[in-house]
């Protein structure tokens, strides 16, 4: 299996230039706007590395079988790319219990989504971080997976809410869809990408980021329709060019990872990268995270 998996992947380096750009479109940004009513004084520092070695402190419901499969898997994955551990500590429903630490507050649920838990999660952040949160702002998930950075006067706080297969079995379509959901979270939170749009269905997707846009405003969240459209929409898992970037946040030497020497870095080191990125494709013991064939899923072959 090994061997398959080291076949199946790797970008040739003819795709350097893809690669680049890639990273660029996911990368290289700069917010234009933040929340009204947020203490604009507080300074935002944004770079892949902030929260390496950051406790995962689990709120709310316990993570299903296929929920802790993920952050197993990703949690060593990102130990073997940082080469320090990333902790876990399950807190239960008071989120007073992660402490006031480093920590990816990280809510899972089933059913619909718990609002006035996420209101008492970003207040009590605010409190502890500082972050400077408008007062009276009515806090309401907009989508089933979602995630929130603030930057505060003693540091940074990430929330991050995602739903989850409700308690019982669930078939191979709420399998690979709440494992989307959760490894697609935990990605962008602890690398800072951001989302990308493929909109030419022709071309490969390169990246668990690329997202081609979808139409489901008055689509239910729970129904298998929307589950299968939104696997249509982007790879299920982590594709060769994300694990590429993260051993390129890991060691990029610059301030931040949203500016122009974080792509000279890449363009300069991209052959070591490239190698540590098919070393680390080869490894079962991240399977549960990645996805060699970097493709959405054909909802027609995910049978409840």
């Amino acid at each position: 299996m090994t061997a398959l998996l080291g076949l199946a992947i790797g970008p040739a380096l003819a795709d350097k230039a893809q690669y680049l750009d890639m990273a660029r479109r996911g990368w290289s940004y700069e917010l234009r706007s933040t929340m009204v009513g947020r203490d604009m004084s507080i300074p935002v520092h944004i770079n892949g590395r902030d929260l390496k070695g950051a406790q995962i402190c689990l709120v709310g419901e316990p993570p299903t079988e296929g929920s802790r499969a993920v952050l197993d898997a990703f949690r060593t994955l990102l130990e073997h790319v940082h080469g320090v551990p990333v902790p876990l500590h399950e807190a239960g429903a008071d989120i007073s219990a992660c402490g006031s630490g480093r920590n990816v507050i990280l809510r899972l649920y089933s059913g619909p989504p718990p609002n006035r838990a996420l209101g008492r999660d970003l207040a009590w952040m605010d409190r502890v971080y500082e972050l400077g949160l408008p007062s009276r702002h009515v806090w309401a998930a907009s989508s089933p997976a979602m995630a929130q950075t603030f930057f505060g006067r003693k540091g940074s706080g990430t929330h991050v809410m995602v739903q989850q297969a409700a308690p019982g079995a669930a078939g191979p379509l709420d399998q690979e869809y709440f494992r989307s959901l959760l490894v697609e979270e935990l990605f962008q939170n602890f690398t800072f990408g951001m989302d990308i749009l493929h909109l030419d269905a022709q071309v490969p997707f390169l990246s668990k980021l690329e997202e081609n846009p979808l139409r489901l405003r008055h689509a239910a969240w729970g129904s298998s329709g929307f589950k299968s459209a939104m696997l249509s929409s982007n790879p299920p898992a982590l594709c060769a060019f994300d694990i590429f970037m993260l051993h390129a946040v890991a060691r990029a030497p610059v301030d931040e990872t949203t500016t122009p020497d974080f792509l000279t870095y890449i363009d300069a080191e991209f052959a070591p990268l490239q190698a540590l990125t098919e070393a680390t494709m080869g490894e079962p013991r991240f399977a549960p995270v990645l996805d060699p064939a970097c493709a959405p899923r054909e909802a027609a072959k995910l049978r409840q």
